[in-house]
């Protein structure tokens, strides 16, 4: 099966409501779509993304860019795409928008090699669990007052959640603190709680911080430095009992395997897009598993539901529904559990209806 040509667009998904994080406000999500043809008819499908909008033509041109690399070749050698792709991007580098370009496709490969072996992709890439643990990450914001805060900690409760993510980031860390303190008295004490600080803090804050969470039994404090400071989180991660979970940031096994080396983190968080792909979510994956290290995902969960279901040391899904509308299916939750979906790729396929309608 050849691949016959690749096919993007891009759509804007805009946010009901602004939210507040530590990065900045949110509004809305430079989509590109990836279709990948081949000469049997069959396709596989992909997306990334941009913060509000911006880069977006960057990225969608980075995955035209590589197209050259599968077109005319075989669909189901997606290792000798990375290989030649991981070539190509050497002048440019391996972090950032070339390996983001790289994820696109890769994942659209695999999507194509489920849909032709009729398999989904956890069975392909070796099974491990057909459900995984979810937390909602789609709320507890920054910008929410503290009532808010708890009638949202409720609603999700109601809805059948047994764990999810709030925000940090306030200037005076008792802020935070009583945001903290009033999520765990509203959901009480057997709801697993998160707490993500989205890279705001410094060395010397984060551990300050990361002691006053103590009494408050956190699953996992994230992200408290800027990514690039890894010697700095092996630091706050050994002078703190609350697990430190990051990653979503990072760009490969190389960097990966230089996280594990420093002990940075006790989870690890490779995002689809930014690790490089499917195939490179299962190296960091594997490698985390030979150091003892459980791994969760960031964001995509029509998709990272797929590899987390491959995978004997993936711990959680995060539940982010950002992108779910693009999607004709739907995400299936079982007592707190998110069900990897039986159909073949990734078990999810472009609402074309809703696309058209996002591009007016």
């Amino acid at each position: 099966m050849k691949v016959t040509k690749v096919e993007t667009e891009n759509v804007t998904l805009t946010l009901t409501k602004p939210i507040g994080s530590a990065l900045g406000e949110l509004r809305d999500f430079g989509m590109v779509l990836v279709t990948i043809h081949t000469d049997q008819g069959l396709t596989g499908e992909n997306l990334v993304f941009t913060l509000n909008n911006r880069r977006t033509r960057v990225l969608r041109a980075m995955v035209e860019e590589l197209a050259d690399l599968i077109i005319g070749q075989d669909a189901g050698h997606i290792a000798g795409f990375n290989a030649r792709a991981w070539k190509d991007i050497n002048f440019l580098g391996h972090k950032g928008v070339t390996v983001m370009g790289i994820s696109a496709l890769d994942g659209a490969l695999w999507d194509l090699a489920g849909k032709a072996a009729g398999l989904p992709l956890y069975r392909m890439l070796g099974g491990a669990q057909d459900r995984v643990p979810a937390y909602h990450s789609g709320g507890l914001w920054l910008s929410l007052s503290i009532s808010e805060l708890q009638e949202e900690a409720a609603r999700f409760i109601a809805e059948g959640f047994t764990a999810m993510k709030m925000r940090l980031g306030h200037a005076d860390p008792r802020d935070d603190i009583a945001r903290v303190k009033a999520v765990r008295e509203a959901i009480g004490p057997k709801i697993r709680l998160m707490a993500d600080a989205n890279q705001g803090l410094s060395e010397h804050k984060a551990i300050r911080l990361g002691r006053m969470l103590e009494e408050f039994d956190l699953t996992w404090f994230e992200e408290p430095l800027p990514a690039w400071d890894l010697e700095g989180l092996a630091r706050v991660a050994a002078a703190l009992d609350t697990p430190i979970a990051s990653g979503e940031t990072e760009y490969s096994r190389y960097g990966f395997r230089r996280m594990l080396e420093l002990r940075s983190a006790d989870i690890l968080m490779p995002d689809l897009q930014r690790a490089g792909g499917v195939s490179e979510f299962m190296r960091v994956s594997r490698m985390a598993e030979a150091h003892d290290v459980a791994v969760s995902s960031h964001l995509f969960p029509e998709t990272s539901i797929q590899v987390l279901g491959a995978l004997s040391n993936a711990i959680f899904l995060e539940y982010m529904p950002w992108f779910s509308p693009l999607y004709n299916e739907e995400l299936s939750f079982e007592n707190g559990s998110a069900v990897v979906p039986e159909r073949p790729g990734w078990g999810f396929t472009f609402n074309r209806d809703y696309i058209r309608h996002l591009k007016g």
